[in-house]
């Protein structure tokens, strides 16, 4: 009779629950004394530390100007630090070579999506990044299809890309950024341009998505609905936003609440009037 090796197998399940609790608390991207100042505006970024884990959404909020979107541009390579440390994946990053493959993994929406669309076409332009990365036509055709509809895009695929609207553009950037299937999302004022019905799509898209992200936003409803944490940065520092995001998600909240008791007195006034 062959006997179990019990305890060996209770070693190895040990190990591999150990190894996920560690990737769990590993930060997917950190910045340790993050350094960066202009020529004419100086300092925007002072010593930073940072640290995003898997699953978190941060919104990340500040003035126009803070270097919110230059902060963005380091953690994949954009820009290069002045000082200070970038640890993505696991790796340290410095030179431009360590950070394609961040850039492969870190799913950058830019705020003006006329930065990031340059295909004839919609189809063609979701397809782009699937191919990049090695898939065939016909598989990454399939992922660009599947993107588009899970977005609501379908029946976009032969639209010409200039000439649509910038709400439309918006969300074909996002299918170009989640058809690449990154471990991180980088979202710069993904709700520019967008019409109430799309803005609520892009949100239940996000909050489905397993990815951790980094959000900036001058939009506080939607940070509010979707930031498990904010991060502020004021003069060149990254302070803890989290007692304003908790009053946003009040605020929020109280809306619903107010919205739903309307709706509930129109139904009744409705009813009495039909007796």
């Amino acid at each position: 009779m062959t006997q179990i090796n019990t305890a060996g197998n209770q070693e190895q399940a040990t190990a591999s629950a150990n190894a996920l609790t560690n990737a769990v608390n590993q930060p997917l991207i950190e910045t340790k004394g993050l350094f960066y100042r202009y020529p004419r505006r100086g300092v925007v970024l002072d010593q930073v530390d940072f640290a995003l884990y898997p699953k978190e959404r941060i919104a990340l909020t500040g003035a126009n100007g803070a270097g919110k979107t230059t902060f963005l541009h380091l953690l994949v390579g954009l820009k290069k630090a002045k000082g200070g440390e970038i640890i993505a994946f696991g790796q340290p990053r410095r030179a431009e070579k360590e950070f394609v493959e961040v850039r492969a993994k870190a799913g950058f929406l830019f705020q003006d999506p006329d930065d990031q669309l340059f295909c004839p076409t919609v189809l063609e332009d979701v397809a782009f990044g699937p191919l990049n990365l090695g898939k065939s036509r016909d598989e990454a055709l399939k992922i660009a299809q599947d993107t588009l509809a899970c977005l609501g895009m379908s029946g976009f695929e032969e639209s010409i890309t200039h000439q649509l609207s910038g709400g439309e553009k918006r969300m074909i950037t996002l299918a170009c950024v989640l058809a690449m299937e990154p471990e991180v999302l980088l979202l710069d004022e993904p709700t520019n341009a967008l019409d109430k019905t799309a803005r609520q799509r892009l949100i239940d898209t996000l909050k489905s998505l397993p990815q951790a992200m980094i959000i900036i936003s001058h939009d506080h409803d939607f940070l509010a609905q979707l930031a498990t944490r904010t991060l502020v940065l004021s003069e060149g520092k990254l302070l803890d936003g989290t007692k304003a995001l908790d009053e946003a998600k009040q605020a929020v909240n109280a809306v619903s609440d107010s919205s739903e008791a309307q709706s509930d007195r129109q139904s009744l006034v409705k009813e009495d009037a039909e007796a």
